[in-house]
């Protein structure tokens, strides 16, 4: 940058004269503005002016054009840390200066001529009378619920819903055979149209690995087999794209099972190979598997409550679907606070629920779904077990259907009732811890009587052993 020349004093000839300075003066307000120093403010304005006309031919020459424009001042102006001058145009628009006409009585004064920009003169009553022209909002963000609680709900912002079967209005008879034949065809279209979705979706290579997984998990493969797929399943990365097929395949697999209820050794350890691939995926972290919860959850509940396990296998199904659970439950309740409650309403339900097949015969068919929802409550917690057993009255509830089935000639012979029993004291043990050195409780005391109103005969008679544990159970401390 050029250094500043020798400013003029007094009278000196300059480009900005000082007359220039003292009619800015007077527009403000300024009337007395001495003639020393309107001279040294030209002279200051000149060398600011050409700063920068120096500043902008720098562009110019940069840009290697030999016009100056006004995209160049702009550019010098900002360069300086001045703000630019706005509605000149762009390097392509043509500076819209006009050059006035001299005043006669301004001629022979020694000013130079004077340029303007032009203004267009704009006609009132030709814009009334023209259309008007709306402006477009600009962009903006909003917010709205895409899913709550599972649900899509019915706003502008969300698509359409896809209309049910039984939405369709009903046909005529004539039409008849014609909504029988699509009604066949649609699930063949569905299927063929799922299966193109996955050959458009997943490369050949995790078509080929989805094939393999599934074939080395289901028995007969040996275990060496099995292992490595589950090994894979716990620890690979990549497989996003196929946790979707994963999920409903292991969903279809255990209801496949559970609706033949044969009992056989096979179905025992299809069911535990399903439910080590779900407790699989649920440890691989890089899966992430909050989507499809409501997909995995089911083929838990269903292995933990079902009433006819293989009975070599039941017990532990029933453990690896409740651990399952708790982890579930564990990791993803802080992001649905709703999950929790839920799981407990449903195990709850199950729990307290009548026995529908005793009367039919099946006396060990509702036992093993009490088992489960027992095993599932001590997974979620003290409290659930509590709320379960103890607030609930399902140990009251279960004492009395086995006083029923011990008084009917029950034998036992599956050994569901000496499970269910276990079962309810090990609950009864995480409620509260028995005591090193029992002291029994006074059959006649009001606690007693408490007990038994609270947990029933059946219980009551195998914790009146050990007072201690007893109070604790019911939330109470026992009295010196």
């Amino acid at each position: 940058m050029s250094k500043a020349k020798g400013k003029s004093v007094g009278g000196a000839a300059g480009v900005y004269r000082p007359e220039a300075v003292q009619d800015v003066a007077e527009s403000v307000g300024i009337s007395s503005l001495s003639d020393s120093v309107a001279s040294a403010l030209a002279s200051d304005v000149e060398y600011r002016i050409q700063q920068v006309i120096e500043e902008a031919a720098r562009f110019m020459r940069h840009a290697r054009r030999t016009t100056l424009t006004t995209a160049d001042m702009d550019n010098a102006l900002r360069t300086l840390n001045i703000e630019p001058l706005y509605g000149f145009g762009g390097a392509t628009v043509p500076p819209p200066f006009r050059r006035a006409a001299p005043f006669p009585h301004m001629q022979g004064q020694g000013h130079g001529p004077i340029y303007f920009i032009e203004d267009d003169e704009v006609d009132f009553d030709r814009v009334l009378r023209e259309e008007k022209i709306t402006v477009p909002r600009g962009v903006s963000w909003a917010a709205h619920w895409l899913a709550v609680e599972g649900v899509q709900p019915l706003i502008p912002e969300n698509p359409p819903a896809v209309p049910r079967d039984s939405d369709q209005p009903p046909q005529q008879d004539g039409a008849a055979n014609t909504a029988a034949l699509a009604a066949q065809k649609k699930p063949q279209q569905q299927q063929q149209q799922q299966q193109q979705l996955v050959k458009q979706v997943l490369s050949r290579e995790l078509q080929l690995y989805y094939a393999r997984l599934t074939a080395s998990l289901l028995p007969p493969t040996d275990n060496a087999k099995r292992t490595a797929a589950l090994a894979s399943l716990r620890s690979d990365a990549g497989l996003q794209a196929l946790l979707p097929y994963l999920v409903k395949w292991i969903g279809e697999g255990v209801v496949n099972v559970l609706r033949e209820g044969s009992g056989s050794e096979s179905d025992g350890r299809t069911l535990e190979v399903l439910l080590d691939a779900v407790s699989a995926i649920l440890e691989n972290n890089t899966l992430f598997v909050e989507p499809y919860l409501h997909q995995i959850l089911p083929p838990l509940l269903s292995t933990l409550l079902h009433t006819s396990l293989p009975p070599t296998h039941a017990s532990h199904l029933r453990a690896t679907a409740s651990s399952t659970l708790a982890r579930v439950l564990t990791t993803h309740s802080t992001t649905y606070p709703s999950l929790t409650p839920r799981i407990t309403k449903t195990l709850l339900l199950a729990l307290l629920g009548t026995s529908t097949n005793f009367s039919n015969g099946h006396q060990g068919a509702s036992f093993g779904t009490r088992i489960g929802a027992i095993r599932g409550l001590g997974a979620i917690g003290k409290e659930a077990v509590r709320k379960g057993l103890v607030e609930g009255g399902g140990a009251r509830v279960l004492g009395k259907e086995l006083e029923n089935r011990m008084d009917d000639g029950d034998e036992n012979t599956d050994g569901t009732k000496d499970a269910l029993v276990d079962v309810v004291m090990n609950a009864f043990r995480m409620l509260h811890a028995p005591s090193d050195m029992p002291e029994a409780m006074d059959p006649s005391s009001p606690e007693a009587a408490r007990l038994m109103e609270t947990v029933g005969e059946f219980f009551a008679q195998r914790l009146v052993g050990d007072c201690a544990w007893a109070m604790g159970i019911l939330g109470e401390t026992p009295s010196s």
